[in-house]
């Protein structure tokens, strides 16, 4: 125990001392004292853990499929989520961006430019969860027409 914890140890020696000072009558009473200090001092090292866990978690959520060697599958779950924070980011940015380009539209063009940029709008956001844009990355339609045909790239 003296390796592991030494204020623990402090704790028990204290008690210990206390017992031979007040005698057997208060033992149940330090012994209880005793073992709530010990039950606090797991509980506190339980919840850290917990937290820590959860924070490794959440790092491996932020850092996407990406930190799962590249397989494309969130962390063993086999959905399929192959770039949710990213599709998930794009949108995000194109709405906020969509703020100010509507208010630069409607107070040019009025309502046809405002049709028309929030048809923009839809429009990459479309094109984008298509996966256009991931297929391109990964070097044009060639991993596509192979799949497609069974011939050779």
């Amino acid at each position: 125990m003296d390796a592991l914890d030494p204020e623990l140890k402090k704790e028990l020696d204290t008690t210990l001392q206390t017992r031979k000072e007040l005698g057997p009558e208060y033992e149940s009473e330090l012994v209880d004292s005793f073992m709530e200090k010990v039950e606090q001092r797991f509980s506190d090292a339980a919840d850290r853990h917990q937290r820590r866990q959860m924070a490794e978690r959440q790092m491996a959520a932020a850092r996407g499929p990406r930190s799962y060697a590249g397989d494309g599958q969130g962390p063993g779950l086999g959905l399929g989520m192959d770039g949710f924070g990213e599709r998930f980011a794009f949108v995000g940015v194109s709405l906020v961006l969509a703020i100010p380009l509507s208010a630069i539209a409607a107070a040019n063009e009025g309502l046809p430019g405002l049709l028309v940029t929030w048809a923009g709008i839809v429009g990459v956001n479309a094109v984008h969860a298509m996966g256009v844009f991931s297929r391109l990355r990964r070097g044009g339609r060639g991993a596509d027409v192979h799949e497609e045909t069974g011939g050779e790239k």
